[in-house]
């Protein structure tokens, strides 16, 4: 039997902070998107246990160096996580208000070994 890990699941999601440009809060909000667009029923039906997932975290901010990654890896509730911050998403300035929405992507990536 191969123990090669196979990408089985590719979720994606998008986070915003209107107003207080905090990158981190845009990453934890893109990554609940994308949970929220998936039921994993794989686990129980195959009897895998779901802490056995590895997964890579890739979000995509204008400034990736600003989110804080083992925080929002923490808000996965399974798997052995490896977060990365990428150039990417999305600034949005009001020029009304002089603040600055921050928009961040996230795409998750899960591995098994299979």
């Amino acid at each position: 039997m191969s123990t090669e890990l196979k990408r089985i699941i590719l979720e994606m999601g998008t986070g915003n902070d209107l107003y207080g440009e905090d990158y981190t809060k845009a990453a934890k909000r893109a990554v609940q998107d994308a949970l929220h667009h998936s039921s994993l029923t794989i686990f129980k039906s195959l009897d895998i246990d779901p802490n056995s997932m590895q997964i890579e975290l890739n979000l995509a901010a204008q400034s990736p160096e600003k989110i804080d990654l083992e925080e929002v890896a923490s808000t996965l509730p399974y798997g052995q996580v490896t977060p990365k911050g990428i150039k990417g998403g999305l600034n949005i300035y009001d020029e009304v208000t002089d603040r600055t929405t921050v928009i961040v992507n996230a795409g998750i990536i899960v591995r098994l070994a299979l």
